[in-house]
């Protein structure tokens, strides 16, 4: 029986104006099954000429077509209608992602539920919005008129794409944004689907546009052109960096979630099961392929040999294997490029720390993109399996002996996206969690986030924050209205 899903096309094609296009230059590239790393397909490789047709079609989209200008309640109806149909497709998308990127297929199931609640969020932010009005009694009324920015240009990664994808694409069309979409060359199958969604539910011509490629062709034209009024980005800081220096050039409006080296620091007094089994959860969930994973445990030393004991045996009888079976906790990661990288952590991880689970492929799993779930104890917090972002299921574990010690390991990277705390002590978790260096802290929980809260990092881990009305706020310009509304007393120069 094939693993493959039905519908996959020969090529997949680039989407804009509302059409199913090739290349302008006819260029295209295979996409590779991470369990086998054979090509399965291709996809129309993009560059600067396809960027120019996609911004074209948007920009019109946006200066001559009713999106921008409609009501939000008419927004929200073809976001609903959007939200809908991704929960109607189900099956299919969490097959496409599971194939195309490597994840257990129960995962990727998760994700296109998480895609669709993107949408209804945003659905009923913009019909619940209010903006700021003040009034001076008699004198001056002053109201804020928030308008949608123009083209946004979207730039998203290869680790859960279609849900990652999702909110950017939420925020950016619930704002009156048109946008062009660049999803991450190792993953476009998932990314293919949105034009058929979004035909579905009737949203205007012009205001999606989709090109594949790679990031120093597509990408970098998308966000040099000049008519793209903000760029919003995930991956990697280095590319970030990059796309920075781009964006000053022309003062585009930016927002950039990069990557992470996050801390989870466990005390003493935390509740042992659930913090080793989040701890588990947080850097192996999703092959360990996330930015907020928990990849730097710190342990309270009374407490260590215990827990390292037993989160390596744990680790140990995690179950890796074929993305589509649903036993399956670890799948393949997401291509070989990638599987290299993680790999040559590990073995540098063996020079740096003692090894307690892992650090290699798993038996039984001879080809494919397969790394055993591996645990390094007793790591220096200089080592650099403790210091650079991995993104695969590798996790280093370190003793501390107080809360200072601890809140200095914890801070001790140029990464600040996630943190988790776990402890019984309320003074202490409030106290660390304030402390810590991280845009976003979890105390006694993994990675559950209120749609509504803020997402971004500090340091090397981002720039700008999204979520919630902060999202709004990036996608929309705010213009401050002043009425006079009794006389006027103005110092009248040059008068006689």
């Amino acid at each position: 029986m094939s693993r493959k899903p039905e519908g996959i096309p020969s090529v997949i094609p680039h989407y804009i104006d509302g059409e199913r296009v090739e290349s302008v230059s006819g260029e295209a590239f295979d996409v590779l099954d991470p369990v086998t790393n054979e090509a399965y397909t291709k996809a129309a490789s993009g560059d600067k000429a396809d960027i120019d047709k996609a911004v074209a079609a948007a920009n019109r989209a946006f200066h001559e077509g009713p999106w921008p200008h409609m009501k939000s309640r008419a927004r929200a109806k073809v976001l609903n209608r959007i939200a809908d149909i991704v929960e109607s497709r189900e099956d299919e998308l969490a097959a496409m992602e599971s194939f195309d990127s490597g994840l257990p297929i129960t995962q990727a199931r998760g994700q296109a539920q998480r895609a669709a609640e993107n949408f209804r969020f945003f659905a009923d932010l913009i019909v619940a919005q209010r903006d700021d009005t003040y009034k001076v009694p008699g004198m001056q009324m002053n109201y804020v008129n928030r308008k949608p920015k123009g083209v946004a240009g979207l730039i998203t990664p290869w680790n859960t794409p279609f849900m990652l994808e999702s909110w950017k694409l939420g925020p950016s069309l619930a704002s009156g944004c048109t946008v062009v979409l660049k999803p991450a060359e190792f993953t476009p199958l998932s990314a293919s689907l949105w034009a058929g969604v979004f035909e579905e539910a009737d949203l205007p011509k012009g205001v999606f546009n989709l090109v594949n490629g790679f990031g120093e062709s597509a990408g970098d034209a998308l966000v040099k052109h000049p008519d793209t009024q903000l760029i919003s980005f995930t991956g990697e800081s280095s590319t970030g960096q990059l796309i920075f220096r781009n964006c000053a050039e022309h003062l585009k409006a930016m927002s950039m979630e990069l990557g992470g080296k996050s801390p989870a620091v466990v005390f003493a007094d935390a509740d042992l099961d659930a913090a080793i089994d989040s701890t588990l959860f947080g850097v192996f969930s999703l092959n360990g392929e996330r930015c907020t994973a928990g990849s730097r445990i710190l342990v309270e030393r009374s407490i260590y040999d215990e827990f390292c004991e037993r989160y390596a045996a744990r680790a140990t009888n995690i179950v890796v294997g074929d993305p589509s079976d649903p036993k399956t906790e670890v799948g393949a990661l997401v291509h070989p490029e990638h599987y290299e990288k993680v790999m040559s952590y590990v073995e540098i991880g063996k020079s740096e720390g003692r090894l307690l689970a892992g650090g290699g492929r798993p038996e039984g799993l001879d080809t494919g993109n397969y790394v055993a779930p591996t645990v390094f104890a007793d790591v220096s917090p200089d080592a650099r399996i403790f210091q650079e972002e991995i993104f695969g299921p590798v996790v280093g574990i370190t003793p501390f002996d107080s809360d200072d010690e601890a809140l200095e390991l914890a801070n001790n990277t140029r990464y600040g996206l996630a943190a988790y705390v776990w402890t019984n002590d309320l003074k202490r978790g409030h106290r660390m969690a304030q402390e810590i260096e991280a845009g976003m802290v979890w105390l006694n929980s993994h990675n559950v986030r209120d749609l509504r809260s803020p997402f971004g990092g500090v340091k090397a881990s981002g720039l700008g924050h999204e979520g919630g009305y902060r999202s709004l706020d990036f996608y929309s310009d705010q213009q401050a209205v002043h009425i006079t509304l009794g006389d006027v007393h103005t110092a009248r120069f040059g008068a006689n």
